[in-house]
């Protein structure tokens, strides 16, 4: 059962996309959705607690300003962990290297789980991951991730 998740959601951190700087730094944006595991949908969805996102721009791709998008498939656990074994590119960005960034930085991901009736629940979540470079014209769709500041393109 795929759900997308609302404004509602969005506030409770279910996924993330990078506006990634040259250190690899980023900021958050939730969006997304997430298919559960069992017949019963989750009453609490799943709620990223890394404060830094684990995600790195790769270097050659951020001097030749290329951008992209990679939806990635986790599998959460009731521990909060996203498993390995479970993790895939659902969408790929076009580029290997994005695509591999985005798999590796996803391994660090913690998550406050999923709940169901208060017990922590298992999930597969679709997460968004958004690497943009600051200087680079937006690609098509990106209104969704908010107005750059004026003057010089910063992140907010």
């Amino acid at each position: 059962m795929l759900v997308r998740l609302g404004a509602a959601a969005a506030s409770l951190g279910i996924a993330a996309s990078v506006l990634a700087c040259g250190d690899g730094g980023g900021s958050s944006d939730q969006r997304g959705g997430f298919l559960s595991q069992s017949s019963e949908r989750p009453d609490e969805a799943p709620i990223v607690v890394n404060k830094v996102l684990p995600f790195r721009y790769p270097a050659a791709l951020y001097a030749r300003r290329v951008q992209g998008n990679v939806m990635l498939r986790l599998f959460i656990d009731t521990d909060g962990r996203v498993r390995a074994e479970s993790t895939r590119v659902e969408e790929s960005s076009g580029q290997p290297a994005l695509d591999s960034a985005a798999l590796t930085g996803s391994q660090e991901l913690r998550f406050v789980p999923a709940k169901l009736h208060g017990e922590p629940m298992d999930v597969v979540v679709l997460f968004p991951v958004f690497f943009r470079h600051p200087e680079a014209p937006p690609l098509p769709g990106d209104t969704v991730l908010g107005k750059r500041e004026a003057g010089g393109g910063k992140q907010p």
